[in-house]
Formats: structure tokens, C-alpha cells, sequence
């Protein structure tokens, strides 16, 4: 049966046979599921590895930048400004902050926030009520952060960082999302997201960290205030690494029968969806934001003791695509010297972006990644709800067009990059 199992970049693509074993160690074992010690342990393993003050976990990335807003105490309507060419998870709780999301281009070789029309946004009307800049370190790599902090240190703006595609990832040698205190225009918060796709993964999950005293304390409160998910909600979670594992990778090609699975458990709520209907319409679903349960914790940490072999195996994957079609047609990710990239995916462009992935997964039993089809992802996100204005950042949109994701987790092998590679080439 593993002969329909697809070269996968978003089934959960970190889960390794440890994690499954965990995941069935927890299923039968309730009184984990919300109270005990790794959540704590978590947090503590987290404040080490960045070197910061204080870090707090709720149950996603967006309850995590949720929580770091409202303990800001911002006044209604205050401008944030975040790039296109992201994700729903972004803007939405800039919305349900009641704040105001303010669209920034992003750059075409990174991906990340364009410093040139930050500037220019801030210029305009829209910028003088603009208090917030959250700057995304896409795919895994660094945004500028030099000059972005010059920005913030002009203009007086509080800075966050969106790490959910970063852990891990360094500028000038220092992890992101560390806060390195002293600096002019340092950051103020950072979030990390732990989805069933990121750089480790619990399903759902995320961290807030600061070393802020004053937001420290807020943060603590916050977590406390929002409580913990449903008894429902956290076995959806633990469920996921085992049924992907055992049932739905397996067969997920054999007459879609996978495929029919996975949608079949997350309509009757045996599994979750990645985003609900709600959030593409804006809107906060019951779940979030809430804190983060014991067992997704457990489920975190295994995975956060393994991070340093996972982000070296994304490197080596990088290193592979990078020679192995630096004389195609395909544009390649721009590297800099003073940054070290985690390659939560690797990013091409090409004018046949979405034919490209529509044959790999068709003809080649090959899952690529379409992170961003659209400049807010999912595509079918009302955008008029999350108040993007179309043709307002047309770089994020050229790239929405002709951009693509390569797998670089843990599971995909040397001879996964191959066939990848092979099929590309046919678009040379």
C-alpha cells in the first residue's frame, strides 16, 4: 500500500514513528490530555534556547499573536502593518484585536516585508495611526531586520516578529525571535506558530515570548484568562499523526481513498482543518484563543528535542535543489551572507507555477506546496473581510502566480529529491 503514499510537503511532514508512538501513548491515556507538567517545560526549554525573559504557549500561532496584542493595550483601531503573501492566521488576529491590518508588498527574492514600501505606506494617510509593524521571516528566511528596525526606531513603532516559519533561523548569529535587548528598534514580542506543518509541530500550538516586564505579566494573565480547548478539541489533535500515519498517507492515491478519508474525518470533526470557514471570512472560531494542553505540549517537546536535526536536514535539501536547478528556468531563493536560513520550504518561481504543481500531484503522486496561491492564503479567503484591497501590493500578487513549495522535512530522502528535481527539469 505505501506505493500510493505521495512525496508529501503539508500531510504532516514531520511526524516521525516516536511521534505516532507518543500520539498513541496519549490517545488512551486522558488525564494527560489537559493538566501536567510539559507545558511548563515547554516554556522553560523555549526561554534557553532563545535566551529570553519570558515565554508563554496557547494553542496556536494566531492565539499566540492574539494574546501579544491585546496585553498591548492598543487603542481601537490603531494601523498594524504586516506584509501580503501570508496567511490568513496573520491579519486575523489583528482584526479580532480590533486594530486595523495595514497591507505591505513584500520583496520578490525573499519574500519578506519590502522596507521601500513600508516606508511608503507609512507616508501615506493610512500610516499615521500605524502603531505596530509585524514582520514576517517567510518560509524560513530572515526578513532584514537592520532596516526594518531603523523603521520602527523613525517612526516610534512597536515591533513584533512572526517566527511560525523560523524557529531556529539566525540574523547577524542571532536566532530570531530572541529579542536581543540594547539594540535600537529591538523587538518588542515574537510568536511561534507548532502546526501540523511548521518547523515542529504538535498540530496546534504556539508560543509568545518577550522580555518585556509589563507585557510578560500580561502575557501570563492572558493565558490564564483564555482557558483550555474543549475535551473534544485536544483528542482531534492527538488523533492526527496516527490516523495520517496508519490509515491516510498510505493509501492516500488508492483511489483517493486517502484523500476521501482525511476529508471525511475532518467534516465529522474526528480530525481538525488547518483553518476553518470562519477565519476566511474574518471571523474567530471557539477555539481560539485558548492555552495550550498538556498533551500538545508533550507532543511539542518531543519534537522541539529534535529540531536541530530537522533544520539540518532541511539545509541539506536546500543545498540539493539549489545545485541541482540553478541552471534551470526556475528562480532560485536569494541568500545573504548574514543570514541563516531553516528552509521550512523551498521556494522557486516560474512562469508554470501552478500547472506544475497541479501535474506533480496528478502524474507523479507528488504533493508541492502552493503557500501562496493567492497575497492572503487559503485562495479562498474573502479578502474584502480580512480588508485587503487588491492591487495594493502587486509584488505579493506577481508571486502568487508563479511561485511553489519543495519539501525539505525530515522524511524526504535523497531519492524523493531526485524524482522531484527529475519532474521539474521537464520545465526547463
Amino acid at each position: 500500500m505505501n506505493y500510493f503514499k505521495p512525496i508529501s510537503i503539508s500531510l504532516s511532514p514531520n511526524v516521525e514513528k516516536d511521534d505516532v508512538h507518543l500520539a498513541l501513548n496519549l490517545i488512551i491515556r486522558p488525564w494527560l490530555w489537559t493538566r501536567g507538567k510539559a507545558v511548563k517545560e515547554l516554556e522553560e526549554n523555549f526561554k534557553k534556547y532563545l535566551g529570553v525573559k519570558y515565554a508563554f504557549s496557547f494553542n496556536s500561532g494566531r492565539s499566540s499573536l492574539y494574546a501579544i496584542l491585546k496585553s498591548l493595550e492598543l487603542e481601537k483601531g490603531s494601523g498594524v502593518a504586516l506584509q501580503a503573501f501570508t496567511c490568513n492566521a496573520v491579519p486575523n488576529p489583528v482584526l479580532w484585536a480590533d486594530l486595523e491590518p495595514i497591507y505591505v508588498d513584500c520583496n520578490t527574492d525573499d519574500f519578506n516585508i519590502s522596507v521601500e514600501d513600508l516606508k511608503n505606506k507609512l507616508s501615506c494617510e493610512i500610516g499615521s495611526h500605524t502603531k505596530i509593524v509585524i514582520v514576517q521571516h517567510t518560509f524560513g528566511l530572515p526578513a532584514d531586520m537592520d532596516a526594518i528596525k531603523a523603521v520602527c526606531v523613525e517612526r516610534n513603532l512597536i515591533l513584533i516578529e512572526d517566527c511560525a516559519h523560523s524557529l531556529g533561523a539566525e540574523y547577524n548569529g542571532i536566532k530570531v525571535g530572541s529579542l536581543p535587548a540594547g539594540e535600537a528598534g529591538h523587538s518588542k514580542a515574537a510568536f511561534f506558530s507548532f502546526s501540523r506543518d511548521k518547523i515542529i509541530s504538535s498540530v496546534y500550538g504556539g508560543m509568545a515570548v518577550t522580555n518585556d516586564d509589563k507585557l510578560g505579566e500580561a502575557l501570563r494573565q492572558a493565558q490564564g484568562k483564555f482557558g483550555m480547548p474543549s475535551q473534544i478539541w485536544t483528542p482531534q489533535q492527538i488523533l492526527h499523526p496516527i490516523l495520517l500515519n496508519y490509515f491516510i498517507l498510505p493509501i492516500y492515491n488508492f483511489l483517493d481513498l486517502g484523500k476521501i478519508f482525511l476529508v471525511f474525518s475532518q467534516v465529522t470533526h474526528i480530525l481538525s482543518k488547518a483553518v476553518s470557514w470562519k477565519e476566511k471570512r474574518g471571523r474567530m472560531p471557539d477555539y481560539f484563543p485558548k492555552a495550550l494542553p498538556n498533551a500538545m505540549a508533550m507532543m511539542a517537546l518531543n519534537q522541539f528535542k529534535k529540531i536541530d536535526v530537522f533544520n539540518f536536514q532541511r539545509q541539506k535539501v536546500a543545498n540539493y535543489y539549489y545545485e541541482n536547478l540553478k541552471d534551470t528556468d526556475f528562480s532560485l531563493p536569494k541568500q545573504f551572507e548574514n543570514r541563516r536560513n531553516v528552509f521550512l520550504r523551498f521556494t522557486v518561481n516560474h512562469k508554470n507555477a501552478h500547472e506544475i504543481i497541479y501535474e506533480a500531484w496528478h502524474k507523479q503522486n507528488i504533493l508541492l506546496g502552493d503557500w501562496y496561491t493567492t497575497p492572503i492564503a487559503p485562495f479562498d479567503t474573502n479578502v474584502k473581510d480580512i480588508k485587503y484591497k487588491p492591487e495594493s501590493c502587486p509584488n505579493a500578487e506577481y508571486l502568487a502566480k508563479r511561485t511553489l513549495n519543495l519539501p525539505t522535512h525530515i522524511n524526504i530522502k535523497k531519492e524523493d529529491a531526485e524524482r522531484i528535481v527529475n519532474f521539474l527539469k521537464k520545465y526547463k
